[in-house]
């Protein structure tokens, strides 16, 4: 199975599942086609299957850790799965599964480890920590057959110059569904925010 993101991945905590679908229909009327949904709360997989039911969307897992969290998450609906780092037996599981996983890299030796098990599109994560478009640059120039999902610390206004990258499919990040609207349940605010966040692509 393989799941081609679009540009922009909203990367989402969510506190409340009852947030879930106004979310997923916030971010879609911004424009927004893909979601993920961070294991990181309680609510997480009550959210991401309620996400999966609204039209236009395609909703994945993040912060995946564990087979186990893969196939809960799979079973709740995602269509696309990624984790912060590179885990060899998780990535076996993966394979076994067929399902569509992007593994956290943030180290030339951990993109070749992941390359090598046959995966060759990453999260590279967190990439302005990392050193930002330079350290794409870097990787691409010695990776060409990778493709990369930068993430972790982007400002909305650093989307495009990644994007501008060939080896970049998408970029993730939590500006266009903030956790302080999300819990004030401003749900216009998101769907004003997405909407800003693509039509500043070129």
């Amino acid at each position: 199975m393989s799941v081609t993101l679009g540009p922009l991945l909203p990367v989402v905590v969510i506190d409340d599942a009852d947030t879930a679908r106004p979310l997923a229909e916030a971010l879609r009327d911004g424009g927004i086609r893909h979601i993920e949904v961070t294991l990181r709360t309680p609510a997480a997989l009550d959210a991401l299957r309620e996400m999966a039911t609204v039209d236009g969307v395609t909703v994945g897992a993040g912060t995946v850790l564990t087979g186990e969290q893969a196939d809960a998450a799979t079973a709740a609906g995602a269509s696309f799965l990624v984790s912060p780092g590179w885990d060899a037996a998780l990535g076996e599981h993966m394979r076994r599964r067929d399902l569509t996983w992007l593994p956290g890299v943030a180290t030339p030796s951990e993109a070749m480890a992941a390359r090598a098990a046959g995966f060759s599109r990453l999260k590279l994560f967190p990439v302005e920590l990392l050193g930002g478009v330079a350290f794409v640059d870097a990787l691409a120039a010695v990776l060409p057959d990778v493709v990369f999902a930068p993430s972790g610390g982007i400002r909305v206004d650093q989307a495009a110059d990644y994007l501008s990258r060939p080896c970049v499919e998408t970029v993730g990040g939590s500006w266009m569904a903030p956790r302080d609207l999300v819990a004030r349940r401003d749900f216009a605010g998101v769907t004003a925010a997405s909407r800003a966040a693509v039509e500043a692509l070129p």
